[in-house]
């Protein structure tokens, strides 16, 4: 079965590209391609999505098993959606080869039980049109595509570029993450692509509480059902309870449960139960950054047995050993050692 996944996802990638609609807020015409499971998709849902990491080999192969167990352990935690091959699963050092194997071996154990969200982001378009055609063929729910990084294009490019891939038929989480790629996606622009029907939400990883309030009032009627969630852990509790969404977190690798059971807490207006339940969290929420992400969450990964190996595709490395102690500091904090 994963044989012929990938053959297929490798077959689409000589296929051209059909040139874009332009934008337009009316429903969209465009088709999606064969191998597609657009009557297969099920939506994002408020609440807990893990940004999975990708478990490797002590020569930096793909621990297959590994990433099923990992999979499996989420489904059990309750996790709402699952965040496949973004930052944290160090995608950007995957060949497209490696992206389907990783996600056939996802959507066999998972699709259809938890939402799968997929990035497909990077610098050229073409690499993000391939990238999320692949993910529609092998089964994806949505797609996260980060605005393109270190190039700085004007938010009139943003609105183009984000268009083009929404008009692809898979739903789009837009990512702004300023701190990576050295632009931000400015408010008005997200009320903008929000028109868009295949464009539904926003990863905000700013780290910037002002930010919600202003997005919310610009959105107006659409805000209900425009999906924000925060993508900095550090302030997730206090995003949700100003009328976030939900989170993409890096911490819920290690406590999907407490981060769900949070989570929900907050979605359900419960301050004193957010805090009660966050508290505990907090040196998870910020020891696990000490190091570049995902260093530090693959090296507490392995000290919990979640995996067998800590290891970082280069540039990235194992964790600093002079790090260990505040790392596991933040494990027993969680109840974790």
């Amino acid at each position: 079965m994963r044989t012929f996944f990938v053959f297929l996802a490798l077959l689409r990638e000589a296929v051209a590209f059909a040139p874009q609609s332009a934008f337009s807020t009316a429903r969209s015409d465009t088709r999606l391609f064969e191998g597609t499971n657009s009557n297969d998709m099920i939506p994002l849902k408020k609440g807990s999505t893990v940004a999975l990491i990708t478990p490797f080999t002590d020569d930096g192969k793909i621990d297959f098993p590994g990433l099923e167990k990992l999979v499996d352990s989420h489904l059990q935690g309750g996790t709402d959606n699952l965040c496949v091959l973004g930052t944290t699963a160090e995608a950007a050092v995957m060949t497209m080869d490696e992206r389907a194997q990783v996600l056939t071996t996802i959507v066999n154990i998972a699709k259809g039980k938890v939402p799968l969200l997929v990035g497909t982001g990077t610098i050229n378009p073409d690499s993000v049109k391939a990238m999320t055609q692949q993910a529609i063929d092998l089964g994806a729910d949505s797609s996260l595509i980060v605005n393109p990084y270190y190039v700085k294009p004007p938010q009139r490019a943003l609105i183009t570029h984000f268009t083009q891939m929404a008009d692809l038929g898979l739903p789009v989480i837009l990512y702004n993450v300023p701190g990576r790629t050295g632009s931000s996606i400015a408010d008005e622009t997200i009320v903008t692509l929000s028109e868009h029907e295949n464009i539904v939400g926003i990863k905000d990883a700013t780290g910037d509480l002002s930010r919600l309030a202003s997005l919310k009032k610009l959105l107006g009627e659409r805000d209900a059902d425009f999906l924000k969630y925060s993508g900095d852990d550090g302030t997730t509790d206090d995003f949700v309870l100003q009328g976030g969404d939900g989170c993409i977190s890096v911490t819920a690798n290690l406590v999907p449960r407490q981060m769900r059971e949070m989570i929900h807490a907050g979605l359900a207006g419960d301050t004193d139960a957010v805090k009660r339940l966050n508290a505990p969290l907090v040196p998870l929420h910020n020891n696990l950054f000490c190091e570049s992400n995902p260093i530090p969450t693959k090296w507490a990964a392995k000290r919990i047995g979640l995996i067998n190996s800590a290891y970082c595709r280069p540039p990235l490395c194992e964790m600093d050993p002079k790090f260990a102690g505040m790392v596991e500091d933040a494990l027993r904090s969680g109840s974790l050692l």
